[in-house]
């Protein structure tokens, strides 16, 4: 049973039908539409410090990605394509529309934020304003690995291995690999309000496990064939970049340059936090995300 009740107080909860899957998400909020993505191995519960304070400006939106959460969990087809960034902004664009909602802003962390790079490609019209949480774009990530980056982030080399062995290994110990990446990525585990601890553990299934290794599969697969067929094309839309100063992503890039690279418009700055922005710092994380959205 989840816990959006309350994580989420006086927010609805909705399951729409998108052309490739059932996506899962809570709406509150009055106000222009806001869409919050988020992140590996987590689930929208991620944005309950900000999403009820977000939502006393704009109408909130936050959505499970295809695969992760209580949204529904497709096969992932030749080259993992269900799972490509494509396919899952797509989704979310359907649920924003849905909703209502033809143009709005759009946050994304981790993994939603590489689903919203995407987005703001492909639905320019859709994307007001973008903001993306401590990444850096998938192919400039992947062409910068060393030693450094590929020990502190083995998960992406881990989770791409053929079916099934990351799924058989991490499904063995489930409880323990879901606390070792999150204690891992964070400050600490204190960062972490029960209640949100406690669905990521009930959604983090073998289906979703497996989903999850297919998400990874795509963006080391068919995700690397759309950016570099989209090479010569650049971002139109203000783009806010936040990233955690104890971060990897602080250590190994340089995410202002980064996303520059890909975007014609684009502002930022560290936060005190590791890679969980919105729970570690999300004060700052609320104050940059009202400053540039309001």
């Amino acid at each position: 049973m989840s816990a959006d009740g309350t994580l989420f107080p006086e927010f609805a909860s909705h399951r729409i039908a998108t052309s490739g899957a059932q996506i899962a998400c809570v709406v509150g909020g009055r106000g222009p539409p806001v869409l919050l993505l988020h992140g590996y191995p987590q689930t929208h519960a991620m944005w309950h410090r900000v999403a009820p304070r977000l939502a006393e400006r704009f109408t909130v939106v936050c959505s499970d990605l295809r695969g992760y959460g209580d949204s529904s969990k497709p096969e992932g087809g030749e080259r993992h394509v269900n799972y490509c960034k494509r396919a899952m902004a797509a989704d979310q664009v359907e649920v924003m529309r849905a909703l209502g909602f033809t143009r709005f802003h759009v946050a994304g962390h981790d993994r939603g934020g590489r689903v919203a790079h995407r987005l703001a490609l492909d639905y320019a019209e859709a994307v007001q304003k973008l903001a993306v949480l401590d990444i850096s774009p998938t192919r400039i990530m992947y062409g910068g690995t060393d030693k450094a980056f590929a020990t502190a982030y083995y998960h992406w080399f881990f989770l791409i291995q053929p079916f099934d062995l990351p799924e058989r290994l991490i499904s063995g110990e489930r409880m323990y690999y879901l606390h070792r990446k999150l204690g891992a990525w964070s400050r600490g585990m204190t960062y972490f309000d029960p209640r949100a601890l406690a669905e990521y553990e009930r959604c983090f299934t073998p289906e979703m496990i497996h989903a999850s290794c297919e998400d990874y599969r795509a963006a080391a697969d068919i995700d690397l064939e759309h950016d570099a067929q989209d090479s010569d094309r650049r971002i139109e839309c203000p783009v806010l970049v936040l990233w955690g100063d104890e971060g990897v992503v602080n250590r190994q890039f340089q995410p202002l340059d980064d996303w520059g690279s890909v975007a014609r418009d684009v502002r930022g700055r560290p936060l005190r936090s590791a890679h969980f922005l919105a729970e570690e710092a999300p004060d700052d994380t609320l104050d940059e995300i009202l400053r540039f959205f309001g």
